[in-house]
């Protein structure tokens, strides 16, 4: 009888160990990995302090991360592939940083070679004329200029790319809408998720060079060494 009940229990054991080893339910399999969930995490220590990035919503290959980049440019250019969405900063060995970016209806009209002419920490906001022409009831207030903060379009950080010592207008900025990353948005230049251009603002002085290719057309001839 002892030996019986031993029996019983050292079953319950087991079918115990089997219910609590059971694979996971099919949402915890697409829930953003544990290194990304810290990558993206909140950044209290900002001049605002920025909460986390919810990524749930954004597709994984657009989250940043290191990947094998054959291109011509040196090591420290910034590539921005508007076409599939991508921001590459080029690194030693063929590898590059890449992160995903969404595109503007302003940085769907540029390519060409730029460097970074100036850089922001939480830097003010002002709509062009165009902006203002194509949305006066949302732009307009902000003719002379949003004050930085959390609710800022450009976001925490902005490199400002210039062209032969003029500015070009050209923006790559912070987000207030992340879930627009990897998208052709209808306003602003080249945004990225927060912490992604809080990663590459650190990593870029002013003067980095910038090859902006927007299709296959223009990839040879924007890639295409300086001479």
């Amino acid at each position: 009888m002892h030996l019986a009940v031993v029996g019983i229990m050292m079953l319950a054991l087991t079918l115990a160990g089997c219910v609590s080893t059971q694979t996971p339910h099919h949402t915890d399999l697409n829930a953003p990995h544990p290194t990304y969930v810290a990558m993206y995490g909140p950044q209290p220590d900002e001049k605002f302090p920025l909460p986390a990035t919810d990524i749930s919503a954004v597709d994984p290959q657009f989250l940043r991360r290191e990947v094998a980049y054959d291109t011509p440019e040196r090591p420290g250019t910034i590539v921005v592939d508007t076409a599939n969405r991508h921001l590459y900063l080029v690194r030693e060995n063929g590898r590059a940083l890449r992160y995903g970016i969404g595109v503007g209806a302003d940085g769907m009209k540029w390519a060409g070679r730029a460097q970074v002419g100036r850089k922001a920490a939480w830097p003010r906001w002002t709509p062009t004329a165009a902006m203002i022409k194509r949305d006066p009831e949302r732009n307009r207030r902000w003719a002379n200029g949003m004050p930085p903060g959390p609710n800022n379009p450009l976001g925490p950080r902005a490199l400002y790319l210039f062209q032969d010592g003029r500015d070009t207008l050209y923006r790559i900025h912070g987000t207030t809408e992340p879930d627009t990353i990897g998208e052709a948005v209808s306003s602003g230049c080249i945004r990225m998720l927060n912490q992604d251009i809080l990663d590459l603002y650190s990593r870029v002085p002013v003067g980095t060079p910038v090859v902006v290719l927007q299709d296959t057309q223009t990839v040879d001839a924007a890639t295409k060494p300086s001479t």
